[in-house]
């Protein structure tokens, strides 16, 4: 599962690590949480006010290869996730969007793909 700053990779100065990864793997066995679609809608959003020329870049990236890619592949927070969530924040409160792509990667034991590994080491999941 994507956590939001590994999946902005596309727009910023791409890592030779994580292309080299991410071309080994098969796209179709990731998915997405729902949170991590808001920070991305969020993130373009926000380009599109102050930059409209690479918000408009951006908004076609999200339209044409991030929804249909993970149409079908999107997970949502429901019960197990909002109660597995509630358990990350005791008995040291996170950051309110990290808890819940945390929780959904526990929940569906899933791998969490990101850049942030240490931050993720103390709810317990697989953080790569």
């Amino acid at each position: 599962m994507f956590f939001p700053n590994f999946a902005r990779q596309p727009w910023e100065k791409a890592n030779p690590n994580v292309v080299a990864w991410l071309s080994s793997k098969d796209i179709a066995n990731f998915y997405v949480s729902a949170v991590t679609l808001m920070e991305l809608d969020l993130g373009i959003l926000r380009k599109e006010r102050r930059d409209p020329t690479q918000g408009a870049l951006l908004r076609i990236w999200m339209n044409d290869h991030v929804i249909p890619e993970f149409s079908q592949r999107t997970l949502s927070v429901d019960m197990a996730v909002a109660f597995r969530c509630a358990r990350l924040h005791v008995p040291d409160p996170r950051p309110e969007r990290d808890a819940y792509i945390a929780a959904t990667a526990l929940v569906h034991r899933m791998t969490l793909v990101t850049r942030n590994v240490a931050d993720f080491k103390p709810t317990g999941g697989d953080a790569r």
